[in-house]
């Protein structure tokens, strides 16, 4: 089905494996290849522009598309020489992110686009300065212009109530507008772009193939791991790398001891939010056990440092598997008993169940990930559906819940721990012996390569293309919050104020690695965020 589409709409094919496909397509035939594509079943997963001049081409926009039911990421290329191309915008409503930051970065105009305004640069960056080019310097810092205040018309018909951006009940800057009527929350607004930190500028200036990793870690606090292996993937994939089994299976161990800890920390926040601290605690108490299971395997508690592109860098001590797979086999078998206890309270399931509800028509639209998008009733899984390191190997379910809301949400992330569990405990028995590093290996350069991954929030996605002298020509990391953000407003109307905290907070948001986002339908704003107010930093 795939090949038909691509040949009725001229395709041609640039670079193809068992996973991934890219192709290049002219301009005029774009958009009803994006649309073909979007009612096929593909959803949209990543766009990423890019400044081809330095490989002796035009400027450049790809579009990832994503299939479950083909098990394939299509990459859609498409070029310019005069910095216009069209915008699939008006049929599909989530690239608006990618195309609106492209405008920002590179300078590409999208022609038809519904909304071309600034979305990531502040409003007194210069005109005509584009970080992501190649002649402007990772240190470079411009001039910045006299900006001038926008004033925000006050609607009359609700009461805006501001949540954020500096409060002591937030843990990161983030600033909700929720409009209410009495006590009914009616719309509501999320206005971000307070952190950019300039990573994938720094990648391409300064580090090379193999520091990058260390640098993909850290752009999530929680869930930095799978951000690194997904970074690997995709220079193991531009390269055509295969790992040895023995590191794909530690991959696996270490990714599920991260989904672990990532869920236990979520549960006790959501306790916590629900006036539950017995339950925070409880769930705090079981997180550290798992902690102390990652530092006995890695010397680390959280950011490990152990991959690279060729496999891991350290083995894991044999002699501790013992201890830790006792461990396992405790912390679930006390899991268990502790949640049965508290899912037993009907005062504490009545008050989430039936609010924040995301119904899976809307989840389907706006592509959502991960829990999100399993709780609204949609079976998506990329360790099943794409399968990276040792998951094909390995037996676990996918928890999707129809109800769509806080209480499945919440529902998806226990069967979750309790499948995580199970995979460490068969991983850890049968992981093979052997070498956990390709040692000689090389990286051609103008690869484009694509790794994607199943963090505790949902999909990652990594685009790479490699550059010359062990270097990354162009890294584009996308978070799964970048997807799940613009659901909030849906499940938060109709809902009380009272509820907002726990709904906003059941998505398991990270506001540091997607800070710089916006979603608009043609027609109606859904999302919106200001253009960065008062921050001087350059890129993310």
């Amino acid at each position: 089905m795939v090949d038909k589409i691509l040949a009725e709409y001229g395709a041609v094919v640039l670079d193809r494996n068992a996973k991934r496909l890219v192709v290049q397509v002219d301009d005029k035939q774009l958009r009803p290849l994006a649309e073909k594509l979007f009612e096929s079943g593909f959803y949209y997963a990543n766009g990423v522009g890019v400044d081809e001049r330095g490989l002796g081409h035009d400027f450049a926009m790809y579009h990832v598309f994503a299939s479950e039911k083909d098990k394939l990421y299509l990459v859609v290329k498409v070029s310019t020489s005069n910095l216009k191309l069209p915008s699939i915008t008006p049929v599909i409503p989530g690239s608006n992110w990618a195309e609106r930051e492209a405008m920002d970065m590179l300078g590409l105009e999208f022609e038809g686009h519904p909304e071309p305004e600034r979305l990531i640069l502040p409003d007194d960056w210069p005109k005509g300065v584009y970080p992501l080019r190649k002649e402007f310097d990772y240190n470079e810092r411009p001039e910045f212009v006299e900006r001038k205040p926008e004033s925000t018309p006050q609607r009359t018909d609700v009461v805006q109530l501001p949540l954020g951006p500096y409060h002591p009940a937030l843990h990161e800057p983030e600033y909700f507008e929720i409009h209410v009527d009495g006590e009914v929350i009616t719309d509501a607004k999320y206005r971000g772009f307070h952190i950019h930190r300039g990573m994938e500028k720094l990648a391409e200036g300064r580090l090379t193939l193999n520091q990058v990793p260390f640098l993909a870690e850290r752009i999530c606090g929680i869930c930095g791991f799978t951000h690194s292996i997904a970074y690997c993937q995709a220079v193991a994939d531009a390269a055509g790398l295969d790992w040895p089994e023995r590191a794909k299976y530690i991959g696996v161990i270490l990714l599920e001891i991260e989904r672990l800890h990532s869920h236990l920390l979520w549960v006790g926040v959501v306790f916590h939010l629900l006036g539950f601290d017995s339950g925070f605690m409880h769930m705090w108490r079981i997180r550290e056990k798992v902690m102390d299971i990652a530092e006995a395997l890695t010397g680390n508690r959280k950011t490990y440092g152990l991959v690279l592109i060729g496999g891991m860098r350290r083995d894991i001590d044999e002699s501790r598997k013992n201890w830790v797979l006792k461990t396992l086999t405790e912390l679930r078998e006390e899991t268990e008993r502790v949640s049965k206890d508290i899912f037993g309270m009907k005062e504490l399931i009545n008050r989430i169940k039936g609010i924040g509800v995301l119904p899976k028509e809307d989840a389907r639209a706006l592509g959502v990930l991960g829990p999100v998008a399993r709780a609204s009733g949609i079976d998506t899984d990329v360790r099943r559906d794409h399968p990276y390191l040792a998951y094909d190997k390995l037996d676990f379910k996918v928890p999707v819940y129809p109800e769509g809301d806080v209480l499945a949400r919440l529902l998806v992330r226990y069967d979750e721990i309790i499948e995580s569990f199970r995979l460490l405990e068969q991983a850890l028995s049968e992981m093979p012996q052997g070498d956990v590093m390709i040692e000689d290996y090389t990286i051609p350069s103008g690869r484009v390569g694509l790794g994607a991954t199943e963090a505790p929030r949902g999909e990652d996605v990594h685009f790479v293309i490699t550059g010359v002298e062990s270097k990354v020509y162009r890294w584009h990391p996308r978070a799964p919050t970048y997807n799940n953000l613009p659901s909030v407003p849906i499940m938060l109307r109709g809902n009380n104020i009272a509820d907002a905290p726990i709904i906003i907070a059941s998505i398991d948001p990270c506001f540091s690695c997607t800070d710089h986002v916006a979603i608009v339908r043609k027609g109606k704003v859904i999302w919106k965020g200001p253009l960065g107010e008062g921050v001087k930093q350059v890129g993310r």
